[in-house]
């Protein structure tokens, strides 16, 4: 079911250095992680690993490719993702100065940063694109074709998060550094809102594959 040897080291080579380059993945999980500490970051790992594996089981089952293929729900997605993003930086810029003199006080909790996660990766057509236009070329047609992409999707998405859990340590230990500089955590939390809702309008921007 997987491809043959040659074909397998290229894809993991090449899905490497995807899930290592920066991304709204990377930077979605650094928001997180400087608004709400480790926990929050590894919550939102979560559900951005299982927002992708949704495309990937959509793309599967030839869900996404038919999004892809029409510009009103590629368009309707895109402004729900965008809207959400830019919903998400908002509330974090309101609220940096909130609670500055105590680091953990708004913290918004695991669970509502799983579900952010699964949303914001959900909503993004641009994953859908990229599983579409990626895992196809390691795929053989000979074969069971949706369980091979599944499969290497599965493991697209694991070395995504691979690289998320490292930009989560850079940023819980940047995190850490600032707890004693209230006025820092401000700058911080600001900066993830900023992050956010610059996501959102690079997402509103985001042009279908033609």
């Amino acid at each position: 079911m997987l491809p043959d040897f040659g074909s397998l080291l290229l894809f993991l080579a090449a899905a490497l250095v995807i899930a290592v380059t920066p991304g709204p993945g990377l930077f979605y999980v650094a928001a997180r992680t400087l608004s709400g500490g480790r926990r929050e970051g590894v919550a939102s790992i979560l559900g951005t690993a299982l927002g992708g594996m949704a495309h990937v089981i959509a793309g599967a089952a030839g869900v996404s490719a038919l999004v892809m293929a029409s510009a009103e729900a590629f368009t309707l997605l895109k402004f729900a993702g965008a809207l959400y993003l830019l919903w998400l930086g908002i509330s974090t810029w309101r609220s940096a100065g909130t609670f500055a003199d105590a680091l953990p006080a708004h913290q918004l909790g695991p669970r509502k940063a799983l579900r952010d996660g699964i949303a914001v990766e959900a909503l993004n057509p641009k994953t859908a694109a990229f599983f579409l236009a990626f895992l196809p070329q390691f795929v053989d047609p000979a074969s069971e074709v949706a369980a091979q992409f599944v499969l290497l999707g599965l493991i697209s998405v694991c070395l995504n998060s691979l690289g998320d859990l490292l930009v989560l340590y850079l940023a819980a230990a940047l995190r850490d550094g600032a707890a004693a500089r209230p006025h820092l955590v401000r700058r911080m939390r600001k900066g993830s809102g900023a992050v956010l809702c610059a996501l959102g309008m690079s997402l509103a921007m985001a042009q279908r594959s033609r």
